[in-house]
């Protein structure tokens, strides 16, 4: 099973538009089910989960916590895509000081 973790700083009053850019597995090869945990290092900031075209998660703070997503509490985001959807988990941080987010993508590809 294909995955993707990070742990990335977005430092304050910055947006980082993708974290998981770059990664081999940005853009879905097969039709695949995802399963996506994000946590971040303090409250006060806010995530977007987009999915190909689709918005799977409008911006919401997500789970506080200093470490990275516990298998399987953590993994509340769950979607389908077809090849060529790219994954994208945007990071929004209008506080104060830098926020360490951390994410993992379980791929399940099906087709």
């Amino acid at each position: 099973m294909p995955a993707i973790q990070v742990e990335v700083s977005v430092g304050a009053g910055l947006t980082n538009n993708n974290l998981f850019a770059g990664s081999a597995f940005e853009f879905a090869k097969f039709s695949a089910l995802t399963s996506l945990g994000v946590t971040a290092a303090a409250t006060g900031t806010f995530i977007t989960v987009q999915n190909g075209s689709g918005i799977e998660l409008e911006e919401s703070p997500p789970i506080v916590r200093t470490a990275m997503p516990v298998v399987p509490d953590d993994f509340v985001y769950n979607f389908a895509s077809v090849a060529g959807d790219r994954l994208l988990l945007k990071a929004r941080n209008p506080t104060g000081g830098a926020v360490v987010h951390r994410a993992i993508a379980q791929i399940t590809y099906v087709g």
